[in-house]
């Protein structure tokens, strides 16, 4: 089992915080958990950033071993 953690209008747009999810064997990186989850939100991977394990990653990372996944928009500071 995957912990998936939304944050920001991700969130909003999937319609809660988290989400406990085993994805099948297929699914071996971010970005085909992003596929597999299937929320509209998550649509334009271009504007999402990632963490496994609360380590930032490509979206191109492998999901083996993640006890969480974290999805989020891009961050800006200043």
């Amino acid at each position: 089992m995957i912990e998936v953690l939304y944050f920001a209008w991700v969130r909003e747009g999937v319609g809660k915080a988290q989400e406990r999810v085993d994805p099948p064997a297929e699914v071996k990186t971010v970005s085909d958990l992003i596929d597999w989850l299937r929320h509209e939100v998550l649509a334009d991977k271009a504007k999402l950033r990632a963490a496994i394990d609360q380590r930032f990653v490509p979206l191109d990372a492998p999901i083996t071993g993640a006890r969480e996944v974290a999805i989020f928009p891009p961050v800006t500071g200043g």
